[in-house]
């Protein structure tokens, strides 16, 4: 039964309207909370490994590439801490394998911390200090690109620009090409 307006006495306008500021309070809440959901919190860890590929490195003598004569891969691991959207802090490590006459080894594993400066649509540049077991010492720019973005996992793909220094070897600048899953 419906009751006209002017029929309601004050005791049922309240109540209608306690109801209705109820129900438009309850749905702006649960907007926000799902807002809220949908807006990663910070600050945050988030892990990765992947595999480099060197491509070749130039010094004083000239260009090596990575296929001739000794062939060198590496795995790189580490953690994010994602201090916002726009900054986060990288660890990394990467063990690198060389194969040289048949014979493979460890050659050195790099100890790799950095800033990371986020931008729009995926794009990270980290700017990388470098610690090589092998004596070596120096800086890495890495431009990186999500390239996969999943519910739980992202595929990236990144280009380092490796600068090192010391161990009695001229100073090299290089190249390879990064392939790898954050999750």
């Amino acid at each position: 039964m419906i009751i006209p307006p002017d029929n309601l006495n004050n005791a049922n306008k309240n109540g209608l309207l306690t109801t209705l500021l109820f129900v438009i309070t309850a749905l702006c809440c649960s907007m926000q909370i799902c807002n809220a959901q949908q807006t990663p919190a910070y600050p945050r860890v988030a892990g990765y490994f992947s595999v480099i590929e060197p491509i070749g490195t130039w010094n004083k003598d000239g260009f090596t590439s990575n296929f001739s004569g000794a062939y060198t891969i590496g795995f790189p691991f580490g953690l994010n801490l994602l201090k916002s959207d726009k900054f986060g802090i990288s660890f990394e490590v990467a063990p690198s394998i060389r194969t040289e006459k048949n014979v493979s080894k460890v050659s050195s594993v790099l100890f790799h911390p950095g800033a990371m400066f986020r931008f729009q649509r995926g794009f990270t540049f980290i700017g990388r200090m470098a610690f090589e077991t092998n004596g070596r010492f120096g800086f890495t720019p890495v431009f990186n690109q999500r390239i996969i973005k999943g519910k739980d996992a992202a595929m990236f793909l990144s280009v380092p620009i490796p600068v090192r220094f010391g161990n009695g070897v001229p100073t090299s600048i290089g190249t390879g090409l990064q392939v790898g899953v954050s999750f």
